[in-house]
């Protein structure tokens, strides 16, 4: 990305854990000097404890893609959160915006009543939008209650759209590598974490008061920690293999739902294919204006 965007372009991030603050190893925030040649949006907006939604980010995006226009650069919409990219093409539900109150008031009956009794709430209330939730998505179940609440329809009855939206232009590009490459790539960065000090990140992170309720630390690389400080048989060895684990399992989550979008993305090797991925690019982008890649 360096080497087809340094100058022109500016990167979108489309990460869920890079808005971040103190998430640095853990979330591979891009280095300084990366950031120096390439500008990067969306990274270290938020503290750990607070949410960052699928719809913030596409309201946030919404917003920078003319300003980065107007300076005659290129946004590059990029990042790891496939459902992340997913919202931003296709565009977000129809559903009532969040109402602070509701969510709040939500928040105490979980405190109150756990999270089990609310998922049988939704159960009752929407039962089609319960069976696509897991009974520990404790986001989700809050979001369709607090739906049900404040329009008093479920929110099932709001689709997410099925079709590219047509105020930008898009270029749909994947980097993909054989799966042992990939998982091999995996294996190597998870150990390089470590080696760079993700459990003193780590352990920083609970110096600061968060804790494995906060959305930061929900994520791959923070969340096995928690096992080790409960668990004192856990080795840093074992939580290592586990992250390794994880991020394998994700890897290729990602890649099943990106490829089923339509219209189908464009997927190259990013160091065998590098030539036609330029050429690609630099079509794309004298062929016109109001783009996105």
């Amino acid at each position: 990305m360096n080497r087809l965007f340094a100058g022109r372009g500016e990167v979108i991030s489309a990460d869920s854990r890079q808005v971040y603050r103190f998430l640095n190893i853990g979330a591979a925030k891009p280095s300084p000097a990366l950031l120096s040649r390439l500008p990067h949006h969306l990274l270290d907006l938020l503290d750990p404890g607070e949410p960052w939604t699928a719809g913030d980010f596409v309201r946030r995006t919404e917003a920078l893609i003319p300003e980065i226009l107007a300076r005659g650069r290129i946004p590059v919409v990029s990042g790891g959160t496939a459902f992340y990219l997913r919202s931003f093409l296709y565009g977000l539900p129809q559903a009532p915006p969040a109402d602070p109150d509701v969510r709040q008031a939500l928040r105490r009956r979980l405190e109150t009543q756990g999270l089990e009794a609310l998922y049988g709430e939704l159960a009752e209330r929407d039962p089609v939008s319960a069976a696509r939730i897991a009974p520990r998505d404790a986001y989700r179940i809050l979001r369709a209650l607090e739906v049900w609440e404040t329009a008093g329809v479920p929110l099932s009855s709001f689709p997410p759209p099925d079709t590219l939206r047509r105020d930008f232009r898009f270029l749909l590009l994947g980097l993909a590598r054989p799966r042992e490459e990939l998982y091999q790539r995996i294996n190597r960065r998870t150990e390089g974490m470590f080696r760079e000090g993700l459990y003193r990140e780590f352990l920083g992170l609970l110096s600061r008061g968060y804790g494995p309720r906060d959305p930061g630390l929900k994520s791959i690389g923070y969340k096995e920690f928690f096992e080790l400080q409960s668990n004192g048989c856990r080795t840093l060895g074992g939580v290592r293999e586990e992250i390794c684990r994880n991020t394998r399992r994700y890897a290729k989550s990602q890649l099943i739902f990106l490829k089923a979008l339509k219209p189908g993305w464009r997927w190259f090797h990013p160091e065998k294919e590098l030539g036609e991925l330029e050429s690609l690019v630099e079509n794309f982008i004298s062929s016109g204006d109001n783009s996105a890649l």
